[in-house]
């Protein structure tokens, strides 16, 4: 079987002619005439995404502040990313609409899904799925899928259109070889074959599944469409990689990470994650990466000054405990320490137009209210750069919570994506303005 070439899908030419009641008309110059890699050179400087769930939460006492508005008093958690108060905006009392189901609701994350324990579940498509339709093109990678911990093919925070999952990669060295390392001539010419063949096999399921369906009942249709909109993504995909497997990589600024042997090793990894995070973005591998912290997959991680005595799930459970209080106190301190250097590694590194902070919105939030008690509302919730006005508590009512989709609408809008609706969206969150 014969895979079409990359221009039959991805792009169109002028001689393309709309026919019909016997009459030829030329089609005028469309955006999709130009090749992928001509659409890709914009003079703008790029807009981009970043989004951290850590499924376990954080200590909301500790979390929140007690007051709202710009002057606001650093909870213990904020004082620890006190030297970037300006650069960040917490928010309060916000969940998703409908989404519960304990332990499960992490993949509801960013797809605001409701009732993601339930039965019959369907995921829908998660928000960086949703720009990568839009901008993925730009460039090699149209996302990035990353995880610590994360139980492989069960946990992600990324899902197609079709709700499907798309695996993370746990290992940075792996994502380093994905973003840095260029193949031999060979090896290169062997996987545009491989992708080819690809291709050609999806193109057969497609047409085969399209037969099938004049046979099926209502009921087995939609299943079928499922599937072969599943099968319709991969294609494109596929087609998107051939189109970049001969473009060189760029340069590595750093040297390929080791990984840690040991899954207890959760801070080091998540550190190795974000600078990946960050060279993907600095080099424009790509413009919309997520990254699943997945504490229900993690041992008694380490933690410099503290002896961790259990797993970090059992933890979550801590009844309050104060020996469990102190251990999670730890933990979550840790990881608003590197959030911080996070914000601090973005903000230095300088672009045309601003630094790589102000031209990237991240998000880092949990599923979790209360890992606790399992509650999925008032969900601790961080947004930093990006072009926003930061430096504020935008506190909602904790116990009728305002939809945080609607975080989701101001944030495409801030990469300059002209979007007003999102799965359970009202419109751009209140309080949240343009820089």
């Amino acid at each position: 079987m014969k895979g079409p070439h990359i221009a039959d899908r991805r792009t169109l030419s002028r001689r393309t002619f709309l026919r019909g009641a016997g009459v030829a008309m030329a089609l005028p110059l469309l955006e999709s005439m130009a090749p992928v890699f001509a659409r890709a050179r914009q003079p703008e400087t790029p807009r981009r995404m970043f989004a951290v769930c850590n499924n376990l939460g954080l200590l909301p006492d500790r979390f929140f502040p007690k007051n709202s508005g710009r002057n606001y008093e650093l909870s213990p958690y904020l004082a620890e990313l006190e030297a970037y108060r300006d650069d960040f905006t917490i928010l309060s009392g916000v969940s998703h609409p409908g989404v519960d189901g304990s332990h499960s609701s992490d993949v509801s994350f960013l797809t605001c899904a409701p009732h993601p324990g339930g039965g019959g579940f369907r995921n829908s498509i998660s928000i960086d799925q949703f720009i990568a339709g839009k901008i993925g093109h730009l460039t090699r990678f149209p996302s990035l899928s990353l995880g610590v911990n994360a139980s492989l093919g069960r946990r992600s925070l990324s899902w197609t259109d079709a709700g499907v999952l798309i695996p993370c990669e746990n290992r940075a060295s792996s994502v380093y070889r994905k973003l840095f390392l260029q193949g031999s001539k060979e090896e290169i010419e062997r996987q545009v074959r491989k992708l080819q063949l690809g291709e050609s096999i999806m193109d057969t399921l497609a047409q085969e599944s399209k037969a099938l369906t004049r046979r099926l009942n209502s009921t087995d249709r939609d299943r079928l469409d499922q599937y072969t909109t599943a099968v319709r993504e991969a294609e494109q995909r596929l087609a998107m990689a051939r189109a970049w497997e001969r473009k060189p990589k760029p340069t590595a600024p750093v040297g390929m990470p080791s990984d840690p042997s040991n899954r207890n090793a959760f801070m080091q990894m998540t550190r190795l994650m974000y600078q990946m995070a960050q060279l993907a973005f600095q080099t424009d591998s790509t413009r919309c990466i997520t990254l699943l912290l997945d504490g229900n997959n993690s041992p008694a991680i380490k933690i410099a000054g503290t002896k961790i005595t259990d797993g970090y799930h059992n933890l979550s459970h801590h009844g309050m405990n104060p020996e469990k209080l102190a251990q999670l106190d730890a933990i979550d301190r840790a990881q608003m320490k590197l959030f911080g250097e996070l914000i601090r590694g973005l903000k230095g590194i300088e672009e045309t137009d601003g630094n790589l902070l102000k031209n990237t919105v991240v998000m880092y939030g949990s599923n979790f209210g209360d890992a606790n008690k399992h509650t999925t509302t008032n969900m601790p919730v961080l947004i930093a750069g990006g072009r926003l006005k930061h430096g504020q508590h935008l506190a909602f009512d904790r116990t009728n919570n305002y939809p945080l989709p609607n975080l989701f609408i101001s944030m495409m809008q801030s990469m300059g994506l002209r979007t007003e609706k999102f799965a359970t969206s009202t419109g751009p969150m209140q309080g949240l303005h343009p820089a």
